[in-house]
């Protein structure tokens, strides 16, 4: 009896996969910071269909901030996402990383078409003191 209820737990806990409903319109969030670029595929409620980011596709260091780096990022993210039935997709670009545009036109190489491009960059309003300057 014991081993019956310890299968059941244990199929119960493989059942919980979480699943994603795949509309043809989506969102994707582009995070560029100064060391990676993080690329998430969402549907219009918000849930992650497929992410990627440079440290994923296999770049280390400094090279994670390249455009080349997010352009295979957004490649890998935007197949996973094409291959569920993503055709349509608003971009949100925040950060100041240098792979931004590269990784907009690699989605939209992929077969996804980009509808709006928003810069959601946050801005202070002159809030805390910036870090003195770096000298190089």
């Amino acid at each position: 009896m014991a081993k019956q209820q310890s299968a059941a737990a244990v199929a119960k806990a493989k059942a919980k996969k979480r699943v994603v409903k795949v509309d043809a319109e989506g969102k994707v969030f582009i995070n560029a910071t100064f060391n990676n670029i993080i690329i998430t595929f969402a549907n219009l409620n918000g849930q992650a269909i497929s992410w990627s980011s440079a440290g994923k596709v296999g770049f280390r260091g400094s090279k994670k901030n390249t455009p080349y780096a997010a352009q295979l990022a957004a490649q890998d993210a935007a197949k996973v996402a094409f291959d569920a039935g993503l055709r349509k997709v608003e971009v949100f670009v925040k950060g100041p990383g240098a792979g931004r545009e590269s990784a907009i036109r690699s989605i939209y190489s992929s077969g996804i078409e980009v509808t709006i491009i928003n810069d959601i960059t946050p801005i202070p309003h002159n809030g805390c003191r910036p870090p003195k300057q770096r000298r190089v």
